[in-house]
Parts: C-alpha cells; structure tokens; sequence
C-alpha cells in the first residue's frame, strides 16, 4: 500500500506542476472537475451548460448553484491551508459556509457544527434501522479537534494520511448537510498542506463516483476497524486521476495555437485578443469579452459571431440579452476528463492499470 501510495504522488507531482508552468487556469480547471464529481456523489447533478450558466450568475438550476457553491467551498479551503501551512477548525466552517449560505433548507446551518443528532440511512424519523449513528452533537467539537491535530501531522504518508481523515470526518459528521462535500475538500486540502500539490487540485472525486458503493462500504469498514479498504481506493483513483488529468491538460494547453491556426486572425484585431482570454475564461459574458480584449462593442460581437461560427465558442442562455458564451472545447473536456477517470477505474483489469 504505501509503495502504490508513492507511485501515485509522483503521479499527482507531475500534473501539478504541469498545471503551475502553463496556467492558473488549469487549477481552476480541476478544481472545477473534482468539486462537480463530488456533487455527483452526493445525487447533485446539471449538466454541463447549466453549470457555465451558474457560473455566470443564473440560479435557474438548483443543482448546478450547488455545485458552483462546491468549487467556492473547496477553492477556499484549499487556498487558506495550503497558504497557512496548517488546518484549522474555523477553515472548515468557513468551507461549510461556502457551500451552504445561499441552500434554501441548510442555510441557517451554514458554518456550524450541528447542535442535533443525525444518521445515515433509515427513517427520516428515527435512528432506529439506521446504517451509521455518529456520535452525539456535544462530541463533535472535540473529535473536529481531534482530526485538525493528525491531519496537521507530517509523519504519516500524505495519501494515507488524507483518506483516513476523510474516513474520520465522514464517521463524525459534523455537520447537518454537506459532510461528503466538505470532507472530500479535506483530501485536496491535506495533500497541498502537505506540498504534494501547489497549484491544483486532483480530481479524485471522479474516480469515487465510478465507486460509489465500494466507496460507502469502505466507510463502513473503516468504522468497523478496516481502513485498508478506503486507503486503497483514494490511492488508486489519485492515480488514475492524475493519469487522466495529464492527458487533458496536454490537450487544453495546445487549443491557442490550434483556434490560431485554424483562424489566421489579423494581429491586434478583436479575435487575435480573444483567442488566449479563453484559455483562462472560458465562460465570458459579453461585457467581459468587451471588457478583456479592450475593443468596443462592434468588434465584440463581431469577434463572438465569428468564434461562434467556427465551433470555438457557443451561447448558452438562449436569449437576445445578457447573453453568455462558452469555450465549447473547454467546457466538453470536463466532462470528458471525468469520464475517462470513471472509465479506468470501473475496468480496471482491462486497461491494465493495477
């Protein structure tokens, strides 16, 4: 376990500081890709559009709200640790915060420890039948307590070390909603405190959903004493992710030059300026196209029309004001990348990966 455990640092390594050398964009791309899988393991999911919709501000989809709230959450626990070198409890309640201050039902719990007691499975009355009974509300401060100290240890492998204090947070649930969300962020959190990542995040989230069952029994058996089971499974979908996210960021890096080339734009003209800007704004609305490329409104659209017209961009809010665009092969490499990652881990003997 722990050489596997190293084989997918150095995996891991690789990827991040790929993603440092070319651009922050593709941090904000992982991260994107790890907090959207996250949702899905908690049933939160939207498509694809409705997501790049939420991001520039609609709040039509629930679902696709919640997962922009996800990347808010997971963004601003894995800056402030990886900043401070060091796991608070308050950087947790500021994650759950995120998450939860704008849901209709858990707002008024939004970045505080529950003060009731909760389980998992069963009556939604009762504890009786439940699979799981975490410990009693006035516990919980403790045990947080308790987690922060050994996840801001530094003598236990960084990979094994993030899966237990996953396995141990899920076990504690501290909160009333959003435990799985905010304890897959302690994942990327621990392993940049740890400096195993700088720049980005790994999308291991991907690699759970296509294990979503085993993922839920190996919480099972880790409470039962067995944490061989959920070690093994993050270890094994760090490198597949890392594997994967390779592969993607080669491909997103080489799309300037490939829109270049396809469109020969006159130098200094509206579609020369817009080419890299959505390398790093692949959703854009058209005040921040006009905005970024520093030209006035009719070589804005101008440019957007003819992007549109070459497959580069696409709107996807359907109406004649406050339009937004997308990057369109951006935005389908996320939903590529995830499932590619869900791919290699459901068949893992046929694609040769141990």
């Amino acid at each position: 376990m722990v050489t596997a455990s190293e084989e997918a640092l150095v995996a891991v390594g690789r990827v991040d500081s790929s993603a440092a050398v070319h651009s922050s964009a593709l941090g904000r791309f992982l991260i994107r890709t790890e907090s959207v899988a996250s949702s899905k393991i908690e049933r939160i999911s939207a498509s694809a559009d409705d997501y790049a919709r939420a991001i520039a501000g609609s709040r039509g989809n629930a679902s696709a709200v919640s997962m922009v709230a996800a990347t808010a959450a997971l963004q601003k626990l894995v800056d402030v640790v990886g900043e401070r070198g060091e796991v608070l409890v308050d950087d947790v309640l500021e994650a759950h915060h995120a998450l939860m201050r704008d849901d209709p039902i858990e707002q008024d719990y939004a970045g505080r420890f529950r003060d009731m007691q909760n389980w998992i499975g069963g009556s939604d009355h009762s504890p009786r039948g439940a699979l799981y009974v975490p410990p009693a509300p006035g516990r919980v401060d403790d045990l947080m307590r308790d987690l922060v100290a050994y996840l801001n240890r530094d003598d236990v492998p960084a990979l094994v070390q993030a899966s237990i204090a996953h396995a141990q947070f899920e076990s504690i649930h501290p909160f009333t909603d959003g435990n799985g969300r905010i304890g897959r962020a302690l994942v990327s959190a621990a392993l940049r405190r740890r400096g195993v990542t700088r720049h980005s995040v790994i999308p291991l989230a991907s690699g759970i959903l296509a294990r979503r069952d085993e993922y839920f029994d190996s919480l099972g058996a880790y409470r039962a004493g067995q944490p061989g089971s959920i070690v093994g499974l993050f270890v094994r979908s760090a490198e597949v992710a890392a594997t994967e996210a390779w592969d993607s960021i080669e491909r997103i890096t080489a799309l300037p030059s490939e829109w270049a080339t396809e469109l020969r734009p006159r130098a200094g003209s509206a579609v020369a300026r817009l080419l890299p800007l959505l390398f790093d704004h692949p959703v854009l609305d058209a005040a921040e196209v006009e905005r970024l490329s520093g030209v006035g409104p009719v070589q804005t659209y101008a440019a957007i029309d003819r992007l549109v017209e070459a497959g580069i961009m696409r709107e996807i809010t359907g109406r004649k004001r406050d339009r937004v665009w997308v990057a369109s092969t951006l935005l389908a490499e996320l939903d590529d990348l995830d499932r590619r990652i869900q791919a290699w881990m459901r068949a893992p003997e046929e694609n040769g990966r141990g």
